[in-house]
């Protein structure tokens, strides 16, 4: 076989790899984003580039939660009901580098694994915590509240290797969908009562610093509870393709059950894009768990001009030494 031959046959290979990547990653991504990708891949064909590695380059991968599969793990065997009301389970199963059900994870916030479960125009969000049983098989008992295209994400920690993963696979339910409703920036939210103020910018230039306060008639409120090993979760995510950003918690973590908190929670993030963020922010009072939403755009570097506040937080105490975030 000449040189030519071979050189083309390698090339027929690399077009069928790619082409059924491309075809997985359509299976997740919403088609608008994988349509982005495919003019990006033909108008860089034929540009030289260099390939890294994300595990040993975090810093080449800074958007998670967009493949069912990363670094030899996958989210398979994903299983729910298929119609809105129909009680089932939720259940899937993370496969390892070895072809294996993973079961050694590390405990992250408090679980060995979270899923955040979202329709994928950004309602219905869900962050819950299914078990595992001795095969590796995670579920929770489940029902639909809408129909329509669902993402679901897990969140987890392989003890074989220390670093956080993301995975995520979707799920249509059946029935008439309503139509979206459209989402414009919100820094403000009100459930059960209290006012969740969200205070700071997103950017891509660096990190963010982003401040939750929590207030309830007028006043703040100081008895947050320890939650997830912290005062709050936040988890953002990018409108669109619903790319799951990385949020790390700002100030101490809570020492015991008993210790409280508040009004004011801290969490540093960076938006690997410009564009629009949903934002989701757990947080406990008295045992029972809330979740107040927030909707921000984020500027690129060029932009120094930071976007006009929508409203006004309420003033706060001086913090106490306890904030904490995640």
């Amino acid at each position: 076989m000449n040189a030519a031959t071979r050189l083309a046959l390698y090339g027929a290979a690399l077009v069928a790899v790619f082409g059924a990547a491309f075809l997985a990653a359509a299976a997740v991504v919403p088609d608008r984003i994988a349509r982005d990708w495919s003019t990006s891949t033909e108008h860089t064909a034929h540009t030289p580039t260099m390939v890294t590695d994300a595990a040993s380059d975090p810093e080449a991968a800074p958007v998670r939660g967009v493949t069912m599969a990363a670094q030899g793990y996958a989210l398979t065997a994903l299983a729910a009901p298929t119609r809105v009301g129909e009680s089932g389970k939720l259940a899937f199963t993370i496969i390892g580098p070895d072809g294996r059900p993973v079961t050694a994870l590390e405990t992250s916030h408090d679980k060995q694994l979270h899923a955040i479960v979202v329709a994928t125009d950004g309602s219905n969000y869900r962050h819950v915590h299914p078990t595992m049983d001795p095969t590796g098989r995670w579920s929770l008992p489940w029902q639909w509240p809408t129909a329509g295209s669902y993402r679901i994400f897990a969140d987890f920690v392989p003890a074989a290797t220390g670093a956080d993963l993301t995975l995520t696979s979707s799920v249509t339910v059946a029935g008439e969908v309503a139509a979206p409703v459209p989402r414009s920036v919100s820094t403000l939210d009100e459930v059960a009562d209290y006012q969740v103020a969200l205070i700071g910018d997103l950017t891509t230039a660096g990190a963010s610093t982003l401040t939750v306060r929590v207030s309830r008639g007028g006043q703040p409120v100081s008895t947050l509870e320890p939650y997830l090993g912290a005062y709050g979760h936040l988890v953002a995510l990018r409108e669109g393709d619903l790319a799951y950003l990385h949020v790390h918690p700002e100030g101490a973590a809570p020492t015991g059950p008993d210790q409280l908190s508040g009004p004011d929670v801290q969490f540093a993030t960076s938006a690997p894009t410009p564009g629009r963020y949903l934002l989701y922010f757990d947080f406990q009072v008295d045992g029972q768990v809330h979740t107040a939403e927030f909707v921000l755009d984020a500027a690129g570097p060029a932009d120094s001009t930071p976007a006009a506040p929508t409203t006004t937080a309420p003033a706060a105490p001086a913090p106490s030494d306890a904030h904490g975030g995640h």
